[in-house]
């Protein structure tokens, strides 16, 4: 596997597709490319960006990925303006199966099912990269938004597939403000799509998840009436009313989502030693229009479920980045093994523009792959997937950093 990067920041849609392709088979010598992973910024328009990429690139060589709010390289942590990047894989034993479909309209499950029903059985591969629009329903000034769930999406596809392949990628997110979404779709650029890539060959696949929320408190509540991806109760009250205790304002009911909470959920023994690694958490979108009830990222939380607010930390986010991906490095290097290519999925809400930190998590990574002399794509998500705890999940307020080995 040969691998290379091409980043840019300029306004013309075209060009910036053209120079990211001509910029990253020039810095690595790709004489054959297999698989393009892309992402641009909704400044820039999708379409001509595709069309600037395959322009360099010919017509044989699938790209996938998509719209991101911005994107991180061994250089650049770039989320101004027009910013793009494209990552270039040559790589001849790659063997990738990759499909898509364009039926997140008719249901997330329906469309994981009718995706992994294009894959050829038995199913044989390293992990599934796949990427979809988090967007349903864009939000308004008195509406939360609406999100495509991750979970159902994953609960169609997995049961239909019967296999224990990791299952890793992001629902795309093209602006903080929640606009209309586009994925790169192989030869095409669709919405309201979902991509899977089977990933096989000489190589490994590992990966590791970045963390950075804490219990606020250590208590747990319980979800009392809800109702797909919106919370009425919490312990049998108006949910807004229980967040404006713990803010003792309502300040946060202007954030659009929420910025210093999280709903957790802990996967682990109920009051054992907190752990990180052993939690899901859950965005807070807003409160709804009726001043009562909040909005989260995913519908999967059920009626009785025991959950923790959690305090969104910047120092231990950033602190959890630097450890975490030391430790990966260091578990693939111990194995014999040597880095090829990485991929961040980076949660849009760790921006230090976001998170209100001095220095962006992401940094912590870019310095991992630079010691190693490893190329890295990253971009800013909206929603991350990877397996916790053994089950392939949607996460929130995360960094999934996946790297490819041999």
């Amino acid at each position: 596997m040969k691998v290379s990067i091409g980043h840019c920041n300029i306004k013309d849609s075209f060009e910036a597709g053209k120079l990211s392709a001509q910029r990253a088979i020039s810095l690595g010598e790709i004489k054959l490319p297999s698989l393009v992973i892309a992402f641009c910024s909704a400044h820039l328009d999708a379409v001509n960006y595709f069309d600037g990429i395959k322009s360099v690139i010919g017509n044989g060589v699938p790209v996938i990925g998509g719209s991101a709010i911005g994107v991180i390289t061994n250089n650049q942590v770039d989320y101004k303006d027009f910013p793009s990047a494209v990552a270039v894989i040559e790589a001849l034993s790659l063997c990738h199966e990759l499909h898509w479909v364009s039926d997140l309209g008719s249901g997330e499950k329906y469309a994981g099912k009718k995706l992994a029903s294009c894959f050829a059985k038995p199913i044989l591969g390293k992990n599934f990269l796949i990427f979809y629009d988090s967007l349903k329903i864009p939000g308004s000034c008195d509406n939360p938004p609406i999100l495509n769930s991750s979970s159902e999406l994953l609960k169609g596809f997995l049961k239909s597939l019967d296999c224990n392949i990791p299952v890793l990628g992001a629902g795309v997110l093209s602006e903080y403000s929640f606009g209309p979404t586009k994925q790169f779709c192989g030869d095409s650029v669709k919405d309201q799509a979902v991509v899977a890539v089977l990933m096989n060959g000489e190589f490994s696949c590992d990966y590791t998840i970045m963390h950075g929320c804490t219990p606020l408190d250590g208590i747990y509540h319980t979800i009392t009436r809800k109702n797909e991806a919106v919370i009425h109760e919490i312990d049998g009250r108006p949910a807004a009313e229980v967040i404006d205790e713990l803010y003792g304002s309502s300040v946060w009911r202007d954030e659009h989502p929420v910025k210093l909470l999280t709903i957790g959920i802990n996967c682990g023994e109920k009051f054992e030693k907190f752990e990180e690694g052993k939690y899901v958490n859950r965005l807070i979108t807003g409160v709804m229009p009726d001043g009562k009830s909040i909005g989260i990222f995913e519908p999967d939380l059920e009626e009785g479920v025991e959950f923790q607010f959690m305090l969104r930390d910047g120092q231990k986010m950033i602190e959890s980045a630097a450890r975490n991906s030391k430790r990966l490095f260091n578990r693939i290097t111990a194995e014999g093994k040597k880095p090829l290519f990485a991929l961040y999925i980076d949660c849009a809400g760790r921006t230090a523009e976001f998170s209100n930190t001095l220095t962006e998590e992401a940094v912590t990574v870019q310095k991992e792959c630079n010691k190693h002399k490893v190329p890295l794509l990253g971009f800013y998500s909206g929603v991350e997937i990877a397996p916790l705890l053994g089950k392939s999940r949607g996460l929130d307020w995360t960094g999934v950093l996946i790297i490819w080995a041999k």
